[in-house]
């Protein structure tokens, strides 16, 4: 092992020991396994991807944040998440704002993804069409995101409420959206420059 691996087989076995302590026991075993099925598809993609195309540290760290995010959440169900009840006490806000950070990293994570793959493949030539085009991408990841709620929602009638976690709002869809759209211009902003020393520096 080298001094990338070594961090990263630490980190798969944390988010494998997350994964199962909030998998024991769930508020909803069906909206646990909803919400973590993207831990359960990623994990072993990177795995298995990372002789051949290893990413950027920074991609890595936040790829583990969201994870992270995605089991809590799922765990108790994003509107009944106790950290996101600290938040709405202390921010004085009128709903768990756990999900908005859900969708500020379904915008974040995801916009570090699409410009690592654009950028290490030379689809793009510049700087400006590599940003809009990272906007795109999560806004559609976004939207297909927001469908797959919609279909889950037809799909199981009233037990549907604890995956979509609107809690009464009617501009949810909206709403969700536009943090993955801050998520995917935070992440543009703070991290580029970051990630393209690092993208330098990766050698498969």
């Amino acid at each position: 092992m080298n001094s990338r691996t070594i961090p990263l087989a630490c980190g798969a076995v944390v988010l494998v020991a997350v994964l199962a302590i909030t998998g024991a026991r769930p508020f909803n075993r069906g909206t646990w396994l909803l919400e973590v099925l993207p831990v359960i598809v990623v994990l072993p993609v990177l795995w298995l991807s990372y002789r051949r195309f290893p990413l950027s540290s920074v991609l890595y760290v936040c790829i583990f944040a969201h994870a992270i995010v995605l089991m809590v959440g799922g765990a108790y169900t994003y509107a009944r998440v106790p950290f996101g009840f600290q938040l709405q006490e202390w921010l004085d806000l009128e709903r768990n704002p756990y999900d908005r950070i859900g969708h500020f990293m379904q915008g974040f994570v995801p916009a570090l993804a699409a410009r690592e793959i654009l950028k290490r493949g030379r689809y793009v030539r510049t700087a400006g069409m590599l940003a809009f085009l990272v906007v795109c991408v999560v806004m559609a990841v976004s939207a297909t995101y927001e469908l797959i709620e919609w279909a889950m929602a037809l799909a199981l009638g009233q037990g549907a409420a604890d995956f979509l976690g609107t809690q009464g709002d009617i501009w949810d869809t909206q709403s969700d959206m536009f943090c993955a759209l801050l998520g995917a211009m935070a992440a543009l902003l703070l991290l580029s420059r970051m990630q393209d020393r690092q993208i330098m520096d990766t050698r498969p």
